[in-house]
């Protein structure tokens, strides 16, 4: 089976869908991620159903499948402090119908900040908001991201998300990102993932993985800064990388590119073309930002 891989990609108000998955092929990926707006502010355009149908038309004669295909819940979504819960539910809610509206099954949500109510009290409001949003209706399932551990963040262990899973009434809608970055920054050594994979199969299960993010990281192991790099740039390094995406137990598992934008002397360029063909040879690229430039000049 061929590796399930894309990036994120942007999501315009005249193209919508469409305009993602021409950006996904673009980069020769067969699945993508995309916010429905901007992930700071609220504002949202009608999902217009005529570019959706395109959308999945294009889908189909172009071998992705829409199972794969991710939305991420817009940062501001913070269920793990009730400072604002009224809006985070109301907000979640409506980001749950749009997802639904587009035909897409998976939403990647930030588990959220306490921000100082303790992290008891934050994975009890965690659970309380979902068990809130989510009912046996729900067509959409909530992937929980594993977080670096940044400030008062959750979900950066697993056994944080397991106590969330456990506390959602609806399982079956809940389940799992797992994110390089963020699990490595949070001090899962990814030197040996097959111990990582194990730890995380005997908390959560690994049935509960739906999505997988992979970033190198500009920080050591357990730095919990939080802060992204390109693959084989970064302290996780390529062939730990490559381990992961090819791994045999994670085959039907999307995986998806969050790296950084690079700096050129064109401006910021996506990587994402470069990064997919460089993870599909196997060899790692270290003239990554030459090759970005001359493709765009």
């Amino acid at each position: 089976m061929d590796l399930i891989i894309g990036s994120h990609v942007s999501f315009s108000k005249d193209k919508q869908m469409l305009g993602s998955v021409i950006e996904a092929l673009s980069y020769k990926a067969n699945t993508f991620m995309f916010y429905t707006g901007a992930p700071q502010n609220t504002n949202r355009s009608l999902i217009d159903d005529k570019l959706t149908e395109l959308a999945h038309n294009l889908m189909l004669n172009e071998n992705i499948n829409i199972k794969d295909v991710i939305v991420h819940a817009p940062y501001i979504i913070n269920l793990a402090n009730d400072k604002n819960y009224d809006f985070n539910i109301k907000f979640l809610k409506e980001e749950i119908k749009r997802v639904e509206k587009l035909g897409v099954s998976k939403l990647v949500l930030h588990p959220g900040s306490h921000v100082g109510l303790g992290i008891e009290a934050g994975i009890n409001n965690i659970i309380k908001s979902l068990n809130d949003c989510l009912t046996p209706d729900t067509k959409v399932i909530i992937c929980l991201e594993t977080m670096a551990g940044k400030g008062s963040e959750l979900g950066c262990t697993f056994e944080q998300l397991k106590t969330i899973i456990d506390g959602v009434k609806e399982k079956d809608k809940i389940g799992v990102c797992l994110d390089t970055c963020h699990i490595s920054d949070a001090g899962y050594d990814l030197n040996n993932f097959d111990k990582v994979l194990e730890e995380f199969d005997n908390i959560i299960g690994l049935d509960k993985l739906k999505v997988l993010h992979i970033n190198d990281s500009k920080n050591i192991c357990g730095a919990k800064k939080d802060r992204h790099e390109n693959i084989g740039y970064g302290q996780i390094g390529f062939d730990n990388l490559l381990k992961i995406l090819y791994h045999d137990k994670l085959k039907d598992i999307p995986k998806i590119l969050e790296t950084p934008y690079v700096d050129t002397e064109l401006g910021k360029l996506a990587p994402y073309k470069f990064e997919i063909q460089m993870i599909r040879d196997k060899k790692f690229n270290d003239h990554l930002i030459n090759d970005i430039v001359l493709d765009n000049k």
